[in-house]
């Protein structure tokens, strides 16, 4: 017997499960909040590695349709002191192992590799509900519900489903992201340009630092890290673009004003992003009918890993429900074991890599990392 399976949340790791599961013609449904596959911009830049997410996109059958995807050159590492000075330069020389992809086309290729109809756009969660015998009550806000057979949370940071399994809650980290753009940078912003390079900058002092990544054309896409409370942050009215940037930009001041340009030029209005974990090694006692994939399932630390091992999570509990058609609960049993166990390492390795980025020692540790011992992952 092929078990329908419900799926909350239409990111990576739950269209990668979705696909993965059409593979092996298992049935689907997919709920997303979105009204549309383009109402939200969807990230920047993703660098897909060979141990997680290569092999996620070939068990669905899409390693061609990604090859497609990637953008030369992106691999390209450059730090930078505040004062603009180069500390590491790697150029890209075609060997590495983690192709850059955009984050919104990976989706568009995931979506498309599925029969129409398997995302119901439009259906955000307000609650969910054990009814017994692994079956659920998902409610949505239209006044609609959908009872499952197999429910599975693929609905990230918040998730809906979460509360079935575990009562854990995400907690801030200590440090936010504020997110912008420069466009056009090459011909509006040529030292800006010329500083980020070809691929990924970072420029990193203790307690904060200035990201950013090279997409497509002259877009630079950037992430401002600062370490300060949830509090400090509040008193910033990011709905004026101009007070935010300019207030974000105070914290580097005496910076180098190619780097500080990626804040108070941007053409976009900066967005903060708080950052919130799960804690480390996270895990839930067996419920029959439900389980959880991705940020739902370990949320942790931005370390490169989150979009990853939420494909590799799609991809091996689709694998699971193939190899165990007559026995749901022994798939379910097999997929936690393992999930389990590589969520808790990469978020120790998460752990570890935020303190290279932002401790004490930064940015040494990091291009210590980048020089004597290779990229984490």
């Amino acid at each position: 017997m092929r078990t329908h399976v419900t799926i909350i949340g239409a990111g990576l790791g739950g269209l990668t499960l979705a696909r993965v599961l059409h593979v092996h013609g298992i049935p689907a449904t997919v709920y997303e909040a979105e009204v549309s596959a383009t109402a939200r911009a969807q990230g920047g830049m993703l660098d897909i590695h060979e141990r997680n997410g290569q092999p996620a996109l070939d068990a669905a059958g899409l390693t061609e349709e990604f090859r497609a995807l990637v953008l030369e050159g992106r691999e390209a590492t450059r730090a930078l002191a505040p004062d603009g000075s180069v500390l590491l330069d790697e150029p890209d020389d075609g060997t590495g192992g983690r192709p850059e992809v955009l984050r919104g086309e990976l989706r568009r290729t995931l979506l498309d590799s599925l029969p129409a109809g398997t995302v119901r756009w439009g259906h955000k969660v307000v609650g969910v509900r054990a009814l017994g015998d692994g079956r659920h009550e998902v409610a949505f806000a239209d006044g609609a519900t959908v009872t499952t057979h197999l429910l599975v949370g693929a609905d990230g940071v918040w998730s809906r489903v979460r509360p079935l399994l575990s009562d854990a809650v995400p907690e801030y980290v200590g440090t936010s992201f504020v997110e912008t753009y420069l466009f056009d940078a090459e011909t509006r912003h040529p030292a800006t340009a010329k500083a980020v390079g070809g691929g990924a900058m970072f420029a990193l002092a203790p307690g904060k630092g200035i990201q950013a990544h090279r997409e497509t054309g002259g877009t630079l896409h950037t992430y401002v890290a600062l370490r300060r409370t949830q509090d400090w942050f509040a008193g910033i009215d990011f709905t004026d673009a101009g007070e935010a940037a300019a207030r974000i930009a105070a914290e580097f001041d005496g910076w180098a004003p190619e780097l500080t340009a990626l804040i108070t030029d941007g053409d976009t209005a900066p967005v903060l992003r708080p950052l919130h974990t799960l804690p480390v090694g996270h895990r839930w006692d067996p419920v029959p009918g439900v389980t959880l994939l991705g940020d739902a399932a370990h949320l942790m630390i931005p370390n490169g890993e989150g979009a990853n091992l939420a494909m590799y999570d799609g991809a091996e509990l689709g694998e699971a429900l193939a190899a165990h058609p007559d026995d749901t609960e022994a798939a379910l049993t097999a997929y936690e074991r393992a999930m389990f166990s590589r969520g808790a390492e990469e978020a120790v390795e998460a752990i570890r890599l935020h303190e290279l980025m932002f401790g004490d020692d930064a940015p040494h540790g990091l291009i210590d990392m980048f020089t004597g011992h290779g990229q984490t992952g």
